[in-house]
Order: C-alpha cells, then structure tokens, then sequence
C-alpha cells in the first residue's frame, strides 16, 4: 500500500510540474529550432529545453557577463569570440582568470544541436553541463557553482530574466546551463559561400572548385560536410607538449589507445580561428597543411589515415586554402543577435556618426 501511495504521489508531482511547465510556455514566445535543409536532425533533445525569445536572450547576457567568473575578468565570450567563430583568436592558449591561461586552445562552438561529446577529449555529455567545466577549472574561469548561482540569486536582473525564462523564484544550476544551451544553440553556421554553392544560390571561382575537389579527395574522411568534422577523436601524430602534458581523451578514458587523441576540429569559419591544433602550436594554416604532407615518421598511435601524412603539393595547399575560404559565414559573425549589446551600441554609433556626415 505504501509503495501505491509513493507512486500515486510520484504521478500527481510529475502532472503538477508538467501544468506548471505548460502555463509558463504560454507566457513565452517560441523559437523554432535552424535545421538547414539537408542536415540530419540534430542529437540535442529541444523538448527538453525548448528554445524561447527569452531563454536565448537571458542566454546570451550570461554568456557575454563575466559575473560567471571568480574576479569578474572573464565570459564565455572571453574565449569564445565571435569575430572568430566563437572560436579562440590570436592566442595559442585560451586566456584564464589572474591573467593565466588554460591548457587548449578554445574551438568553435557553432553547430552544437548535432554533438553529442563536448571538449576536445569529449568529457563531457550533454550541452547544457559543459559550461560547468570551465567556470569551475581554476585556470578558466575559477568559481564554484555554489558561488555562482548565489551571486545570480543576488542580482535583481537575472532574478527577473530567470522567471521570464523559465517561470522560477530561484535560480538553479540545471537553468543556468539550460539558458547558455539556448544561446549557443542559436549559433548555427549554414550561409558561408560554400552552402549558398550547395544550395544552387553562388557559384566557386576556379581556384576554390579546384580546392574542393582536392579536399574531396584528401581530406574528406575526418571532415565531410555539412559539419566539416566526423566528431571523432584521432591521433594526428603530434608529439606531447611537454609543458602542457596533455594527453587528450586518454584523460577521460584512461585508454592507452586514445593517447593524444583530440577532436577532428570543424573547418567551418577555419579561416578566422588562427592559431591551430588544440594547444593553437599551428600560427598558420601553411603550417597545417606542412604538418599533414611532412613524409617523417609518426607514432605507432597515430590514426592510420594519418601515418603516412597526406601528399599535398604546393599547388594543391594554394587551392585548398581557397576553397577552406568559401567556409567563413560573414553572415553569422556579423549577426547582431550574437554580438554583445556594447559592440552592437558601438556600431550603430558610428553609423549615426557616419550618416550624420553625409558619408
């Protein structure tokens, strides 16, 4: 009979917190998820976090506020710059609190609806607990959940913007990393030259169909379209840094097998994101392709495709490096609903100024 009343219980929970879900979703406006045409449909499960105008807005005001670090110096976008493709710009190492820096460089966090590992070792499983590693890592952001949800109950905006978004009085772990999800679920790269190519709306220059056509031949395994990565983790026969001593998804799988073992990267925006490789060791995109057709010898762990390098000619890396260009989405970088609200007053400052001029 007890075990009835537990489960009777359980029932009558679940229902009151379903009407309490539905009456909250009528007081916001829905966001239909950007699923191109052609794409596979994304892992990310919506119904469980389904995007709303204020869920992205609420959103995207934590990821670009440093409140979410120990001092106060660093954001989401800190690391992840949009100007670069939400990727790392300029810095081998992503910059950390105390003017420190992390052990990799940050990636581009475009496209997240279809990952389902997160972090170049792939530690993490969900979308919405990764911002908890690096608010947490103390060469990252250096704070604790603890202090970071009190500090937000503590601010009267983010009260607000919390109950607008998610209908509650008290702001929890499981909504902050739900309100990031929805901002970066927003940022989905679909309009560089090379899709208005695939969707019949543009056309290659010679140098950029030759450098496709290479790329399909070479480099198309670790990184085929739409996605421009397979989400794998391979060995690409970099040796250990022995500063950094960063083993990749061997750190998370205790494997052997999976020693400096990272995420093949997306090449989406890759033009942008100098430097390259996980620890930024790569200043150009010259110094890549010379890594792949380097003939010496790599470790008895590098991925097989990789063993042997990838025989690239000078003429073929200038081709290449045409055709990578078409992947850079001016559209999305320059999209003010990703930008932050200063630089976004900044811009339209100057084209008052400018207007104002007769310019």
């Amino acid at each position: 009979m007890k075990r009835k009343h537990i489960i009777l219980l359980l029932i009558v929970s679940t229902c009151l917190a379903w009407e309490q879900t539905n009456r909250w979703l009528a007081h916001t406006h829905p966001v239909q998820p950007i699923i191109p045409r052609g794409w596979p449909a994304p892992v990310y499960d919506f119904k469980s976090n389904p995007l709303t105008k204020e869920g992205i807005a609420l959103g995207k005001a934590l990821f670009y506020d440093p409140i979410l670090s120990k001092d106060g110096t660093v954001s989401c976008g800190s690391c992840h710059q949009s100007f670069s493709g939400f990727a790392t710009y300029d810095h081998p190492l992503s910059h950390g609190i105390d003017n420190g820096f992390t052990q990799r460089n940050a990636p581009g966090i475009v496209n997240m609806a279809w990952q389902k590992k997160f972090n170049q070792d792939g530690g993490i499983l969900h979308l919405d607990l990764q911002p908890l590693a690096p608010i947490t890592a103390e060469n990252e952001m250096g704070e604790t959940i603890t202090g970071v949800v009190e500090k937000l109950n503590k601010n009267e905006t983010y009260r607000k913007k919390f109950r607008e978004a998610f209908g509650v009085q008290t702001i929890v772990t499981a909504d902050l990393g739900k309100a990031l999800s929805q901002f970066v679920l927003t940022l989905v790269s679909y309009n560089s030259k090379y899709d208005r190519v695939m969707r019949g709306e543009t056309k290659f220059i010679l140098p950029e169909q030759l450098g496709y056509e290479i790329f399909t031949k070479k480099c198309v395994s670790c990184h085929p379209p739409p996605f421009f990565t397979d989400f794998s983790f391979r060995n690409a026969g970099l040796p250990l840094d022995d500063m950094l001593q960063d083993r990749g998804r061997m750190q998370i799988t205790g494997n052997a097998a999976d020693s400096l073992a990272f995420r093949v990267p997306s090449l989406r925006n890759v033009a942008l994101s100098f430097p390259y490789g996980h620890d930024g060791r790569f200043a150009t995109l010259q110094n890549v392709f010379e890594q792949y057709r380097s003939t010496q010898p790599r470790s008895a762990g590098t991925d097989p495709l990789l063993q042997k390098g990838i025989p690239l000619s000078n003429y073929e890396i200038g081709q290449l490096t045409a055709f990578l260009q078409t992947l850079t989405d001016s559209t999305l970088i320059n999209n003010p609903a990703f930008l932050p609200e200063e630089q976004n007053r900044r811009q339209k400052q100057e084209r008052d100024i400018h207007r104002n001029k007769g310019d």
